[in-house]
């Protein structure tokens, strides 16, 4: 059955361009549907060639492309996206009906996929920008809420009585289109089969005998892109295997992920600390600035004041577009990339505060915590846990420090009987496992082949924000407290972002790692969902205190009902840890929130910050922001400080 022909027909697709220098072409295939794969092929021959081939569970969205009217370099004039994994293809159908048909077959295939996507690009990728909302990130967050479903039984109507249905009409066969020519007889090196380089950015030893170990700085071949978080590579030896995604960075001059200066994850309050930290006269970071696509340099520097006190200056690149981009600092030197203008200014002030001597990486200079210990690995041995102290106990167990294979510092939850339905449990730990990000606490692995079952997650040594903040009570800046909620908008930007709902989101319910950056954790209660709302079976329990109206009113749960708690960890943070509505009882919170009544402006709050907290606490859960909004508008304030110098 899974090879089951569902759709066949000739269509056109764009290169991909997964490299950078890869043509931008138009090519006929014929694409074949199937119960699990949609393959094209060379069709031109009387021998088929198959060109390529996308596994049905990797997609996460297929949706018609929106042309607004441009120019479509080819014959087909009815566009339609497959984004699979990080990927993308393009295809052109000749006619609405034929689009409808591939687009609504596709979706009914996937539905059930895990990964989902919540937004999409509705518009092309072009010329290094989306055309829909001109964000220049091609990974960027889409800009339009996406429609897993579609109207899947919707039918054409009857053609009337008498008339002829225009499909139907004889016409002519349309001229034949353009195919690019042959090259050596090696059909059209299409970029799929185009190597990719990547440069590894840490050291991965390789956990199981399937992996391939990366060397830090040494260049590895991507063979296939297996999921979001692993691929398989090849080494200059031709040893082949599975390595973590997010190890590596494109080969590629525009990627600035691969120099030591730049640092993507670093808000203007995290470079200052890291700049202060280093304490020498020009040390400097370039990171992204509060605008997409832009970039600030931070320089640290003792010579303005005389007296030994240390400023720290923030400098946007300015970027003048025309046939060739070009970018400054200061007006009279211009480059045509930023590393040039970095290694200039490393040798000349040229209107900076000082020259740029010293590099400061990241903060957390160990690496990233990998989805799972190696690809599919998600069934650990009991064997390999080695348990230490006593951590803590929440809702579902205890919590245990302890090693995996006496190395990896990890932490153990001993899932308590009876406090979960275990095959339920099981379910979420599947969830946990497909989400990797920075800002989210990881989840190794599980131990689900014994009683009681153990949950494998990163280790993080200050545990959890609330108690963090109460033992630190008065020692924080604003902007301290306003780059934890950065933090925790980041990783609640990824889960909304990939269709899941927390639940239950409050200060309590995220850690805090040695280089105390916040991440969110117990997915306990989350619940992954098509529809982006999940209403709850009757009788179950939610935090009355974090809960928008929807909730104890008809336990209504959506990405919109974890910006209103999201709201609520806001004030917590900026009192430090205080009680929500302390001097009430849930009953009575509820009354007073159904009636308007909302938390007051803490006294850290600024009035713009108050502001972000009640558009977070809006009645009607349409109005209130995304996720993606509110990252823009905290990182808007924490930039807003102070005016760059040019």
């Amino acid at each position: 059955m899974s090879g089951m022909k569902l759709l066949e027909e000739m269509l056109i697709k764009r290169s991909q361009q997964k490299k950078k220098t890869s043509p931008l072409n138009y090519k006929e295939r014929l694409f074949v549907l199937t119960k699990n794969r949609l393959t094209y092929y060379d069709g031109r021959a009387e021998k088929r060639f198959q060109k390529g081939s996308i596994e049905l569970r990797h997609i996460r969205c297929v949706e018609i492309v929106k042309n607004g009217g441009g120019i479509i370099p080819c014959q087909n004039k009815y566009p339609f996206q497959v984004v699979y994994e990080t990927n993308m293809l393009y295809v052109f159908a000749p006619t609405h009906d034929s689009r409808s048909l591939w687009v609504q077959s596709i979706k009914e295939e996937i539905k059930d996929n895990p990964m989902i996507l919540a937004k999409f690009h509705p518009q092309f990728w072009q010329e290094g920008l989306w055309l829909c909302c001109r964000q220049v990130e091609k990974q960027a967050l889409g800009c339009e809420e996406y429609n897993p479903f579609g109207d899947i039984s919707r039918k054409p109507l009857p053609p009337i009585p008498g008339k002829e249905s225009k499909d139907t009409r004889q016409r002519r066969p349309p001229p034949p289109v353009p195919i690019a020519p042959d090259n050596d007889g090696d059909d059209d090196l299409d970029d799929e089969n185009e190597e990719q380089v990547v440069v590894a950015l840490y050291h991965f030893p390789g956990m199981e005998p399937h992996d391939l170990t990366l060397v830090k700085g040494t260049e590895y071949v991507i063979l296939e892109k297996c999921d979001v978080n692993w691929y398989k590579a090849r080494n200059k030896y031709g040893e082949e295997g599975y390595i973590p995604s997010n190890y590596v960075t494109e080969k590629k001059s525009g990627n600035l992920v691969q120099f030591v200066w730049y640092s993507k994850q670093v808000n203007r309050n995290k470079a200052e600390e890291l700049l202060r930290n280093e304490d020498k006269e020009g040390a400097f970071i370039v990171r992204d600035s509060s605008t997409p696509g832009t970039y600030t340099v931070s320089v640290y520097s003792k010579s303005l004041t005389g007296e030994g006190a240390a400023a720290i200056k923030h400098y946007h690149i300015k970027e003048i577009q025309g046939s060739a981009k070009q970018f400054y600092l200061a007006e009279k030197h211009l480059f045509s990339s930023i590393p040039e203008l970095i290694e200039y200014h490393k040798h000349n002030a040229a209107g900076l505060v000082a020259r740029l001597r010293y590099p400061v990486g990241k903060q957390d200079k160990s690496a990233p915590s990998t989805a799972g210990f190696s690809y599919e690995k998600w069934e650990i041995n009991p064997s390999e846990l080695t348990f230490m102290k006593e951590l803590g106990s929440g809702q579902f167990g205890v919590v245990r420090l302890g090693k995996w294979r006496a190395q990896h510092k990890v932490a153990i939850k001993a899932m308590r009987q009876g406090a979960m339905h275990e095959e339920d449990f099981i379910e979420e730990a599947k969830v946990m496992m497909r989400l990797s990000h920075p800002k989210l606490v990881q989840l190794y692995g599980v131990c689900s082949q014994q009683r009681p079952i153990y949950i494998v997650t990163e280790f993080m040594e200050h545990g959890c924000l609330l108690n963090f903040l109460r033992q630190r009570r008065g020692s924080f800046s604003l902007d301290s407290l306003l780059s934890i909620c950065l933090d925790v908008c980041e990783g609640m930007e990824h889960l909304e972002a990939n269709g899941f709902i927390h639940r239950d989101l409050a200060a309590r319910n995220c850690l805090v790692n040695e280089n105390l950056v916040v991440k969110v954790s117990d997915f306990g209660m989350a619940r992954y969902v098509l529809d982006n709302q999940y209403t709850s079976s009757s009788g179950a329990q939610f935090p009355v205190k974090w809960s928008p109206p929807e909730v104890f009113n008809f336990c209504k749960y959506s990405s919109k009902s974890d910006v209103w708690s999201y709201g609520v960890l806001m004030w917590e943070v900026l009192t430090e840890g205080r009680m929500p509505f302390e001097q009430h009882q849930n009953h009575q919170v509820v009354s007073l929130v159904t009636q308007g009544h909302r938390l007051y402006r803490p006294k850290k709050a600024t009035f713009a910050i108050y502001d972000i907290m009640q558009l977070c606490w809006h009645e009607r859960p349409e109005e209130r922001p995304s996720f993606s909004q509110l990252c823009m508008m905290i990182s808007n304030t924490l930039e807003g400080e102070a005016t760059p110098t040019n």
